[in-house]
């Protein structure tokens, strides 16, 4: 492979993940939740949205793939613990929203399909 095309794969790569984490971003909006931050990235770990919704503030995970099982499958637990780094990191910086409740929720994207929103994914580690 040359070194464009790899490029060119990784731009791509990077476009539809943006695209993806708008579509979830306005799912979210449609079903009530308020945006805090896009693309956190903090302690070797970045959460692709978080938003709020009531007394609730969901870190979000946005995975996008031909086919929902493979996005689903892509959440694996080393991602998982760099997920839990970045949230216990924005919890850090932002303690005036202590007293809410903190959860992980995933959106998971299929080619031609409205996004599906999971509540409460995952745990998040050392919460």
């Amino acid at each position: 492979m040359r070194p464009d095309d790899a490029d060119t794969r990784r731009r791509a790569t990077y476009l539809r993940g943006r695209r993806g984490e708008t579509l979830a971003l306005i799912a979210l909006a449609l079903k009530g939740y308020r945006p805090l931050a896009r693309r956190f990235s903090a302690a070797g770990g970045e959460i692709d949205l978080v938003m709020r919704r009531g007394g609730t503030i969901a870190f979000v995970e946005v995975k996008a793939r031909a086919r929902l099982a493979a996005a689903q499958e892509a959440i694996h637990a080393e991602k998982r613990r760099r997920f839990s780094r970045a949230v216990r990191a924005w919890i850090g910086r932002n303690p005036h929203f202590a007293g809410l409740t903190f959860r992980a929720d995933a959106v998971f994207l299929e080619h031609g399909a409205w996004p599906v929103h999971l509540v409460d994914a995952f745990p998040i580690e050392g919460l």
